[in-house]
């Protein structure tokens, strides 16, 4: 595997979404420790949430899970509930992409990003395994890029939905391994 061109993406992990999951400070401490790796390897860090203009003019009413999310409000592209949580927050000059979907390419710039910094493969952490990963991984696979998943730094309601994935889906299209592998296996430079 090329370093050079690998980036870490850390997708969803925003104020709204952290609050809604059990066990965050584990979860938030691992993220940590993959994003410590990156840049401590110069693998850069690129951090992705989803979030809408004012008015929502981007949500179609037949999207049954977004015209919820629009219905209720406070998901604006300034709401704090749309901000990275502060205990990942990304340093001066990291990348956050914005998008306006589920997988993290969907009404984003990350596509862009990723082919002018030419990186072939995405390491993927994020909330929910069943959402924002799954739909990255599958667009991904589908772009061509190498895919790796940190298990361990991806999170989701349903346990289960989470093992099954990890285990039995994601490993068809990706290196799926931990945090302390991945980052053990960085070089330091």
């Amino acid at each position: 595997m090329a370093f050079m061109t690998q980036a870490l993406l850390v997708m969803d992990v925003q104020n709204a979404i952290v609050a809604r999951i059990g066990d965050a400070d584990e979860l938030l401490a691992r993220l940590n420790h993959a994003i410590d790796g990156a840049r401590r390897a110069g693998v850069p860090v690129i951090y992705v949430r989803v979030a809408f203009r004012e008015g929502y003019p981007e949500v179609a009413s037949a999207n049954k899970t977004f015209s919820a999310l629009a219905g209720r409000g406070g998901m604006g592209e300034a709401d704090e509930a749309t901000q990275i949580h502060p205990r990942v927050a990304p340093r001066p000059g990291e990348v956050v992409v914005v998008k306006k979907r589920v997988s993290a390419f969907a009404g984003s710039d990350l596509a862009l990003v990723l082919r002018s910094q030419r990186i072939d493969t995405l390491v993927l952490t994020g909330i929910a395994t069943s959402g924002v990963v799954l739909s990255t991984l599958r667009e991904a696979a589908d772009l061509d890029f190498g895919l790796v998943v940190l298990a361990d730094a991806c999170a989701d309601s349903d346990p289960e939905v989470h093992r099954v994935l990890t285990e039995k889906v994601f490993v068809r299209q990706a290196d799926v391994t931990t945090v302390g592998v991945w980052t053990e296996s960085l070089p330091v430079t």
